[in-house]
């Protein structure tokens, strides 16, 4: 029987503080998942939807991207892919009566917790101009109100249209046509927020913007570098791929600034010998300073190049550009500045430099760790410089390997969710439907914000995601969303956004990956790309949550028809009646997908053509991959002050809080903590326990503050701090972004400490 959502908001200032603990997944990951599910979906649904995700006859999971190998197990899913299905298979509702009962300032009040749990929405809503709370509307009422308000804009770039990177390859497709016949290139999506900063690197160094290795490269190679990343949380399948790396002979350094349980042991949930007693992944932990990554890659590079035959010659003459200028740049490379910029010691950086001397073959994987930092672009360009110098891009177990995070994100990208496409594409596009896409680029996630809050833009339309409460400078963004016309948001569950409104507001409810999808033509299939570009299908085996939710290629193409009118020859109601014809449209468009339809067919999909990991052919400016030198950055902290970086719990993926707890870091029943080393502590007198007030600074001088957090003492690396997001967004000044992607810094936020005006009483710390 599953359990009622909670009635009211817990307290979550107040947790309870444990040791970190030191190993991840085991028996405790299957008795959380167990009890997560039962709550949300009772044991036959339960039973119904675990047993079917990442099969190759089911559902791809609609959490994080990580790749499936050929092979799969009964239980092909993590802790946390448990939990995303449980939230969507839910047996909870949200009616038009919940709305009744609740006006928007109540929702706003809300956590984003206590929003998620009421369930699945039912029926699509309606903020009108001026009312106090939603009410039903019907489908053909609803885009008639986009209509009308898309076709009143001075201009389409006047509209956004943001995409959640839980989108299909078949929806995504079918949004960046719609917004390019209406006219615009204002495609922001989540990419910009987290990886952007990956493939405006790896375009310009490799000439494809996507990571170069398969599952079975991480299986062959002799030394994984996993940099920035918590795979323990965020991606805890790659515990499995690690765990298979090191039987069979791999050596694995991690960076981070942070212990993290999943990267010291893994207990595998999959054999008894795994749970028991799990398998040690990490050979060496380098507890680096925040943003000093670049710093420690650059004297890495340095020390390669001094080493007798470390350099492969004959791979950096025959395939490379800008290898001079590159060495004369690392060859600066200082000891005592590294030292300064990492905390690292160096006889820790020695040693990481004989395992990466002693690797034939070497992975760098990495996250948001390094991708949202001012010089973010810079250290991503430095990782690919030391894998180019040993030759390790284009061969069998060696590459980079940047590890997305929502579980189309990528192939979202590949469709053409971007605000600056390819003119090739483009003209890929215009030629198979007769329009003319616009050529003049759009807005980014940041870029649209500003557009919103300077009155540039006026409608914001997004499909699926939780814009309001994944952005920087919560503040800012609030009041720029509540300067639009209208907003629409394509969503299975409530979140922040449907509570933060422009004057009138639309919620569309959608299909989930779940859930069965019958059309026109019969029963249908979408397809995803996951992180290392494996492209395949996935099939809902539930009934929907309510007979008038829409899917979301069909919700597109009845936008269109009413927007668009019949001045559109693009065959709209033929794409919603059978999603192959979206398919082959695609494989005339997007190049790798030639015969899409015949191959998607196939158990377990196809892999997408990727030039430098296939042939050692780099389609950049060049020609070939291209050595890089920009000057080494790190962030520089005034006395009295931290650095944070914002992260997850481990009851969390991206904006979704499925719980209060993050069992790995000891964490239990609050959020609101701000993890600092002791002995920072003791220096700006922050005593275990105590509340404070996080106060960040920045060039403008404006002053944004997160109130009431309890500090833990923890052992982080010094001079750096760790707290939650989206709690922590509103200390990430809007125009703190990183060089050329424009992704937030949201990793890199100096802080300063307050006394808290508030502290739970000790009555809300033991109820908690």
């Amino acid at each position: 029987m599953a359990a009622k959502p909670p009635a009211g908001d817990p307290v979550q200032d107040a947790p309870q503080v444990a040791p970190p603990q030191h190993a991840a997944a085991g028996l405790p990951a299957i008795a959380h998942t167990l009890k997560v599910a039962q709550a949300q979906m009772g044991l036959r649904r339960t039973a119904q939807t675990l047993l079917k995700v990442n099969q190759k006859d089911g559902f791809d999971c609609p959490g994080c991207a990580w790749p499936e190998g050929d092979k799969r197990h009964t239980a092909e899913f993590c802790e946390n892919g448990a939990k995303a299905v449980a939230e969507e298979a839910t047996l909870r509702r949200v009616t038009p009566d919940f709305f009744a009962a609740h006006p928007l300032a109540d929702l706003a009040a809300r956590s984003g917790y206590w929003l998620g749990q009421q369930g699945r929405i039912t029926q699509p809503m309606y903020l009108p101009e001026g009312a106090d709370r939603y009410e039903a509307v019907t489908w053909e009422r609803a885009f008639e109100i986009i209509a009308e308000e898309l076709t009143a804009l001075g201009s389409p770039d006047e509209a956004l249209f943001y995409t959640s990177g839980r989108t299909s390859n078949e929806a995504a497709f079918l949004f960046q046509l719609f917004a390019r016949e209406f006219g615009t290139n204002n495609l922001p999506d989540c990419s910009n927020m987290c990886h952007e900063s990956s493939g405006s690197a790896l375009t310009e160094t490799i000439g494809i913007g996507k990571g170069s290795v398969s599952l079975e490269d991480l299986h062959r190679a002799d030394l994984i570098i996993v940099a920035g990343q918590n795979p323990g949380t965020n991606h805890p399948r790659m515990l499995s791929a690690l765990e298979q790396a090191k039987t069979a002979g791999a050596k694995i350094i991690s960076v981070n600034p942070l212990p993290e349980a999943g990267m010291e042991r893994f207990k595998n949930p999959q054999t008894p010998l795994g749970m028991l007693k799990g398998t040690a992944l990490n050979d060496l932990s380098l507890q680096i300073r925040i943003g000093g990554d670049q710093a420690l890659f650059r004297l890495l590079n340095k020390l390669v190049l001094e080493a007798d035959g470390a350099v492969d010659e004959e791979f950096v003459r025959d395939h490379t550009h800008g290898f001079e200028e590159f060495a004369a740049a690392a060859k600066d490379a200082d000891w005592d500045e590294t030292i300064t910029a990492t905390g690292l010691t160096r006889p820790e950086i020695e040693r990481a430099l004989a395992m990466i001397l002693a690797s034939k073959r070497t992975i760098v994987c990495w996250a948001m760790g390094l991708t949202q930092h001012k010089h973010a672009v810079a250290t991503i360009r430095e990782v690919v410089n030391l894998l180019l110098l040993r030759g390790n891009i284009g061969r069998p177990g060696a590459g980079v390997c940047p590890v997305r995070g929502h579980s189309n994100v990528q192939g979202d990208r590949t469709m053409g969710i971007f605000e600056r496409p390819a003119p090739a594409f483009l003209d890929a596009l215009d030629a198979e439907f007769g329009i003319t896409s616009p050529r003049h680029h759009g807005y980014d996630v940041v870029r649209a914000i500003q557009a919103l809050r300077d009155g540039k833009a006026k409608v914001l339309f997004a499909m699926g995601g939780n814009f309001v409460g994944a952005t920087p400078d919560t503040e800012v963004t609030e009041a720029a969303i509540r300067r639009a016309a209208l907003t629409v948001h394509v969503s299975t569950k409530l979140n922040r956004s449907h509570a933060v409104t422009g004057r009138r507001a639309l919620i569309l409810p959608t299909l989930g990956r779940t859930d069965k999808d019958v059309q026109a033509s019969g029963k249908q299939f979408v397809t995803v790309e996951d992180s290392m570009g494996m492209v395949h299908s996935s099939r809902g085996n539930l009934t929907p949550a309510s007979p008038h939710l829409l899917s979301e290629p069909a919700i597109v193409a009845r936008m269109a028809r009413a927007v668009l009118g019949s001045a559109s020859r693009t065959p709209w109601e033929e794409f919603e009646r059978d999603y192959a014809a979206i398919r082959e449209r695609i494989s005339r468009v997007v190049p790798g997908f030639e015969d899409f339809n015949t191959r998607i067919a196939r158990p377990g999909g196809f892999t997408l053509p990727h030039a430098p990991r296939d042939e050692r052919r780099f389609p950049t400016k060049t020609g070939k991959a291209n050595f890089t030198a920009a000057p080494v950055e790190y962030p520089e902290v005034p006395e009295g002050r931290l650095l944070l970086q914002t992260l997850r719990s481990h009851d969390q993926y991206n904006t979704t809080i499925y719980g209060l707890d993050d069992r790995y870091r000891g964490i239990t029943g609050g959020r609101r903590v701000v993890l600092v080393h002791p002995a920072d502590a003791a220096e700006l007198g922050l005593a275990d326990g105590a509340y404070t007030d996080l106060v960040s600074e920045w060039k403008d001088g404006v002053e944004r503050r997160a109130p009431g957090f309890r500090v833990v003492h923890y052992p982080t690396a010094r001079g750096c701090a760790a707290a939650y997001y989206p709690e922590t967004n509103v200390l990430v000044p809007l125009d703190s972004t990183a060089d050329v992607s424009n992704t937030p810094a949201s990793k890199s936020v100096i802080v300063r400490f307050e006394p808290a005006a508030t502290n739970p009483t000790p009555e809300q710390a033991l109820a908690q």
